[in-house]
């Protein structure tokens, strides 16, 4: 299987987030979720606290989101999980177009005949089209994608901005 090619340079270019998402690329599955941290330390109720003034929030966020990247992958994963379950046409439709294709994949490019009825690749194509789009439509995946967006923000940059930074990685700046 050939690799998917994202490119990130086009949006990373123009918001100088070049180096953020480098990983990204050269990174495995198993590798990215080897730094997850213990839920313990991610929800560390003691470390949590009000930021004195704005240049701290950015020094907390700009901390918590390297020191934290995988759980916060993990929560965004979850909230997915969770949106897909809570828009329950939405689900069903991409399971609907999905197995759609795969179906329409297994005939490899023969004519569906049942009985006295055949039809076409094309024309299942064209009828799997016509009755998804109107669903997708009703299913609304427009406002469960900025509901997924908002709720994933809030979630990370919350927890980023008022979870403090440990107590090592302060006398640790210091030395430098």
């Amino acid at each position: 299987m050939s690799k998917i090619q994202i490119p990130l340079d086009a949006i990373t270019s123009r918001l100088n987030l070049g180096g953020r998402f480098e990983g990204l690329r050269t990174q495995s599955v198993s590798t990215r979720f080897a730094n997850l941290r213990p839920i313990s330390e991610f929800l560390d109720f003691k470390r949590i606290s009000k930021p004195a003034n704005f240049s701290e929030v950015q020094t907390r966020v700009n901390y918590n989101l390297s020191y934290f990247s995988s759980n916060y992958v993990a929560v965004f994963i979850m909230l997915s999980i969770y949106t897909l379950i809570s828009h329950a046409l939405l689900l069903f439709v991409i399971v609907f177009v999905a197995g759609g294709m795969w179906g329409i994949g297994k005939l490899q490019g023969r004519d569906l005949e049942i009985g006295s009825f055949r039809a076409t690749p094309s024309q299942m194509y064209t009828t799997l089209l016509v009755i998804a789009i109107p669903l997708g439509f009703w299913a609304s995946p427009f406002s469960a994608a900025l509901w997924l967006v908002g709720a994933t923000g809030v979630s990370v940059f919350g927890h980023a901005s008022f979870m403090d930074k440990p107590i090592e990685s302060a006398f640790s700046e210091e030395a430098v």
